[in-house]
């Protein structure tokens, strides 16, 4: 038991079992950020070089996010006439689209921290309100889900102050509305990942909601359909080409979308009407208080109702192959042989692959896939990919200059590799972990645990090799890259999933959180964000080294020679960021088995 549910069990005695502690909610917000400010000064007196690595790595971040934002935001706005609405209606939709993924982060984390925590089934044995511990749970969903909207979000509400010369009581302002916006989703997220765990195992409840899936999929691929503008047009038709366009982002200014409420009162405030601010902010405030209250006291009973149901369900895996074993008749010779599962026989297909790393990879799919929160947020990722190789399609139609292919095949190849850095990072980092208190039963397994985290590593390979090379190849096909640059651009992308892969794994090993059984605050934590950075550093300057290295693009640079030279010092780095928190995390693994 760690020091959290230690302290947790000494403020909560036996003795006030027969009435609710006072004051429940702050003890537990006390013992967390207690525990929270002990692991902080802990890193810092163990590793304070890695401690200031981080600092400055967000501090960079800011500084450069910042200069990023307010040269767009300046470009936008050189437009005679309409540079104002362009960066008008660029806050409307940033907004919207922010609050759809703030809400699906919400549900996913709301989810997992609720129905699939080893802390919520412990607190639920304490005399402790069902309604304080939904509203704990809230908080820590809220903040794991909304600190990366912040730190996004953060540098582009200053720039947009710089640019607009505000005052400054603005940005104080400002950051009060960016709290009081995080906490609808929230809301909506807890309250969506309680009916979702009360109704989950419904026949009805799984066809209606894939039905409305689908259904959203199909209207919005109908109504952002893109619509071709000719060269003619551009030339003399401007302002109705940009009303056409614009139309199609009208549903960002409904007036009931939390976002126009934020989007608006910032808006109106950095142009000095201070009333028009203060009522946008008085808006958002009273849905605030009234859906934060509503759903703060009345979801303890629903709450307990769902967990309820999620800890008396089995598994999907487990269900749909016991039905299908009841379906297919003759029991008694069933009986006598053994089922392998179309997983198991698939597996029995790679060549060379042992019985023994066949059984751990079964395992980590088969737990990957009952846990609905994993397989959620990779179809939430994937579905933002479809969306983005989408407009890939079409935007590729209007490049005829080879300088700007070039550069757009370099982005593309960019935001391969971030792709690639999130699923290592959200992924392939907890796995070590996740293990938890069941390392002992690994340990003992034949493999040794310098052979399971290999297994682990080249399953995680063999895994994001076959998403990103086909990604990679896809979105060059949809350029019309030649051959010989869909090749360089697949050489590197293979390069960098073995890179990404090992930092991954040998950080995971590096800084294990064996006590948490959730993934997203494995990875909130201090070796989740030093994987998160390191990768961002290496895909930056990787691609930068290839775009410069890369033989289409070597007039008056040196040749081949400049271009050998490029690839050796990205290969090199390569090697170093993937094989050496490997080899450390071998030499870890070997202390803690003897």
């Amino acid at each position: 038991m760690d020091g959290s549910t230690e302290a947790l069990s000494s403020g909560f005695s036996v003795a006030a079992a027969s009435k609710p502690p006072p004051g429940a909610l702050s003890l537990l917000l006390r013992v967390h950020w207690t525990q929270l400010a002990r692991r902080i000064r802990g890193i810092g007196r163990r590793s304070p070089f890695l401690l200031a690595l981080i600092a400055g790595f967000l501090l960079g971040y800011l500084g450069t996010a910042y200069l990023l934002f307010y040269k767009a935001l300046r470009f936008a706005g050189s437009f005679p006439g309409i540079g104002s609405i362009l960066i008008e209606r660029m806050l409307y939709l940033l907004f919207a689209f922010l609050f759809a993924l703030l809400l699906l982060s919400n549900l996913v984390i709301s989810y997992t921290n609720l129905f699939r925590n080893a802390e919520t089934r412990f607190l639920v044995c304490l005399p402790i309100p069902r309604r304080v511990i939904f509203q704990w749970k809230l908080i820590e969903s809220a903040l794991l889900a909304s600190w990366a909207f912040l730190f996004l979000v953060a540098p582009l509400l200053v720039a947009y102050g710089s640019l607009q010369r505000v005052q400054w009581h603005y940005y104080p302002l400002t950051a009060l509305y960016m709290g009081l916006f995080i906490i609808l989703p929230a809301c909506a997220g807890a309250w969506l990942a309680v009916w979702v765990a009360r109704y989950l195992d419904r026949r009805s409840f799984q066809i209606g909601t894939l039905i409305v899936v689908g259904a959203l999929a199909a209207l919005a691929a109908i109504y952002w359909r893109p619509q071709p503008v000719t060269d003619q047009e551009l030339e003399t038709r401007v302002l109705a080409v940009l009303d056409r366009l614009l139309s199609r982002t009208e549903f960002a200014l409904f007036p009931f979308l939390p976002s126009y409420w934020m989007a608006a009162g910032i808006q109106r405030w950095a142009e000095g009407a201070a009333r028009a601010g203060i009522f946008f902010g008085a808006v958002l405030l009273s849905y605030v208080l009234f859906f934060g209250f509503l759903i703060s006291t009345r979801m303890g009973k629903a709450f307990y109702t769902g967990l309820a149901a999620v800890q008396s369900r089995g598994g999907f895996l487990d269900r749909w192959q016991w039905r299908r074993r009841w379906q297919s008749g003759r029991q008694s010779r069933r009986a006598n042989r053994r089922r392998l599962s179309v997983l198991e026989r698939l597996l029995f297909c790679v060549p060379g692959l042992p019985g023994d790393r066949r059984a751990l990879i079964l395992k980590d799919i088969r737990i990957f896939w009952r846990d609905t929160a994993q397989w959620a947020q990779t179809l939430v990722l994937f579905g933002l990919l479809t969306v983005y190789f989408l407009n890939l399609r079409h935007f590729s139609r209007q490049l005829t200059n080879p300088f700007w292919i070039s550069v757009v095949s370099f982005l593309n190849l960019g935001a391969c590799s971030l792709n690639l850095a999130t699923l290592t990072t959200r992924f392939v980092y907890p796995q070590f972990s996740l293990e938890g208190k069941r390392l002992w039963i690994v340990g003992l397994a034949p493999l040794g645990l310098d052979r399971v985290i290999r297994t682990k590593f080249w399953m995680s390979v063999a895994l994001s090799l076959a998403v990103t090379v086909g990604l990679v190849l896809l979105s060059c096909r949809m350029l019309a890259l030649p051959w010989s640059q869909t090749i360089y651009h697949l050489v590197a992308v293979a390069v960098m999933a073995l890179t990404l892969n090992g930092l991954a794994t040998g950080l995971g090993v590096l800084y294990p959180d064996l006590h948490e059984d959730n993934p997203s605050r494995i990875v909130s934590g201090f070796g989740g964000t030093l994987c998160l950075a390191l990768s961002f550093l290496y895909i930056v300057g990787g691609v930068l080294t290839l775009a410069v290295g890369a033989p289409w693009s070597l007039q008056g640079l040196g040749g081949t020679k400049w271009a050998a030279f490029c690839w050796g010092m990205f290969l090199g780095f390569s090697f170093l960021l993937g094989a050496g928190p490997m080899r450390l995390a071998s030499r870890r693994l070997a202390r803690f088995e003897s």
